[in-house]
């Protein structure tokens, strides 16, 4: 805008020709949501023991490890023998054993057991919610 002319006693403005320039407004941003993870079931922490000499190296393998393939290795934190390995469960039935310097073994604190396909037998664990 430019000049200010008086036209019967009123003041105006004169406006140059040109562009139009209109208020922008401020870019917003929109966060998407994070994507919504299905509920895995709730599992329980379990503990698994044996005793066995000192300096073993003792696995966990099981149905929840796929076996050999994820066996957990087992810690003697005491340094006593007593090997032991926490892990979560969702209920359920498993099976287990125990392998101790490439020897596999049922846990002979557990009488739960069932036969296997190789004329042995599995321990099983129950897990309740």
């Amino acid at each position: 805008m430019s000049r200010v002319k008086v036209i019967g006693g009123k003041t105006a403005l004169k406006k140059k020709a040109g562009p139009v320039v209109l208020p922008v407004k401020a870019k917003t941003s929109v966060k998407e949501a994070a994507p919504v993870k299905a509920k895995e079931p709730k599992g329980k922490r379990v503990t698994f023991t044996l005793a066995a000499d000192v300096g073993r190296k003792v696995l966990l393998a099981g149905s929840f490890t796929k076996w050999l393939e994820g066996a957990r290795e087992m810690t003697d934190k005491k340094g006593d023998g007593n090997y032991s390995l926490t892990v979560t469960l969702a209920p359920g039935v498993y099976e287990y054993k125990f392998v101790v310097d490439g020897t596999w073994c049922a846990d002979p604190m557990n009488n739960d057991v069932i036969p296997n396909d190789l004329g042995t037998f599995n321990s099983v664990k129950r897990v309740t919610e």
